[in-house]
Parts: C-alpha cells; structure tokens; sequence
C-alpha cells in the first residue's frame, strides 16, 4: 500500500468505521475487521481516545476493533481492501 492510500485509510479511520479486508500473519487466513479510530466512535463503546500520532509512514496501524470490542492491529502490506462503512 503507497504512502497516499495509506493516508486516505488513516483519515476514513479518524472520520468514521472503517471494514478492513487484511491477510493474518499467523496463519494466512482473511480477516474482515470493522475498526475505527473516530474519537466520537471510541467513546460511545467505552474506549477513551488515546490517539496521539497516525502516520501514514508507520508499517502498522492500530485501531479500535469493533466486533472484537479491543484494540487490533494489522500492517498495511496485508491489506487486501478497505470500504467506509
């Protein structure tokens, strides 16, 4: 993933839920993940926003898991794709 689609998936996570469509590490298999790191979003399930510096050069991202209800994260490399929700 280049640097611009990496931005434009940090900004979706910062603006909203985003499903992140990724290749796990540990077994090869597809992970579908609704995250988010929406302060407003974060809150309303009880996470206290934490975020301090996204950037679009980091190889990982970590983000709010909302159907694991923890926080998860996953590397840009492995993304297969990604829609606003």
């Amino acid at each position: 993933m280049d640097r611009n689609e990496k931005s434009k998936l940090i900004e979706a996570l910062l603006r909203g839920t985003v499903t992140v469509t990724f290749e796990k590490i540990n077994d090869g298999g597809i992970r579908v993940m609704p995250c988010t790191l929406n302060p407003v979003v974060l809150e309303a399930n009880g996470v206290k926003p934490t975020i301090s510096n996204v950037s679009s050069d980091a190889d990982v991202m970590a983000c709010w898991a909302l159907d694991k209800k923890a926080w998860r994260s996953f590397i840009f490399d492995t993304v297969v794709g990604w829609e606003v929700l």
